[in-house]
């Protein structure tokens, strides 16, 4: 049986390709970097592949706001590109960054009919920068990405811009009745919210109808090993896999 083939897609300012790389081909996967304007010169490359994934980091520096020049320039340059990939099957992947720009793309929770997304990454209600581990829980559904991890588990955060709020409390509303929400901020050992950043319903994560289309804040290639939680000489096995490994193996699995 043939590996499965994942491009990971990058631009100016990302900077966890090489992670995120990392994290697919050790779920199995053949991953393949590509730059966006290779992507953009050569759109046949998507034929190639069956995960594409886009990574966190500074897209473009995060200029005007988070992830908007790399959206702006995957919707005009690559936008009908991208949805016969998905339509057919494909699995898209955004984290962090690449989650920020999936929104505006309006392949993760669609548009307005002017044109302007439904749902968009905030800055946080700090004002700050957030670097820390969070508990999460999923919901998973229809979501590929998350099957197997509703038990609760720990992923790393790293964002300034990542308070999930929709346009309006109908979106919102919505959303969480089509069970699209499917990754939240949980609460720790002793009952206390870990929502890092004011997010509406503590969203960490949200997918697409099909359950495809999946994007989210925290880091899960940041914690493939065990040993890369700060508390795994204390409670985990240091020879295991960490939680967020399960879900690139998801990924391999769901096209496999």
């Amino acid at each position: 049986m043939l590996s499965p083939r994942v491009m990971i897609l990058r631009a100016p300012g990302t900077n966890c390709d090489h992670e995120t790389a990392h994290a697919f081909d050790r779920a199995g996967a053949i991953s393949r970097r590509v730059h966006v304007r290779a992507f953009a010169q050569k759109p046949s490359l998507a034929d190639d592949h069956q995960i594409l994934c886009i990574p966190g980091g500074f897209s473009y520096g995060d200029d005007i706001a988070s992830g908007r020049i790399f959206a702006l320039e995957l919707r005009m340059r690559l936008g009908d590109v991208l949805r016969r990939f998905r339509d057919r099957g494909g699995l898209v992947l955004g984290i962090c960054n690449g989650f920020q720009v999936l929104l505006q793309t309006g392949l993760l929770l669609g548009d307005e009919p002017a044109g302007s997304p439904r749902a968009a990454l905030a800055y946080n209600h700090s004002g700050r920068f957030i670097d820390r581990w969070v508990r999460l829980r999923a919901v998973p559904g229809k979501c590929v990405f998350l099957q197997g991890l509703e038990g609760g588990f720990d992923l790393p955060i790293a964002h300034g811009e990542g308070r999930f709020v929709t346009k309006s409390p109908a979106d919102l509303a919505e959303f969480d009745t089509a069970g699209q929400l499917v990754l939240r901020y949980a609460s720790d050992a002793q009952g206390v919210s870990t929502n890092p950043n004011g997010a509406a319903l503590d969203v960490a994560g949200a997918c697409d109808a099909s359950g495809r289309v999946f994007g989210m804040m925290p880091h899960p290639e940041r914690f493939v090993d065990a040993t890369q939680h700060p508390a795994w000489n204390r409670r985990l096995d240091s020879g295991a896999n960490g939680a967020g490994l399960t879900i690139f193996a998801n990924a391999v699995k769901a096209v496999s």
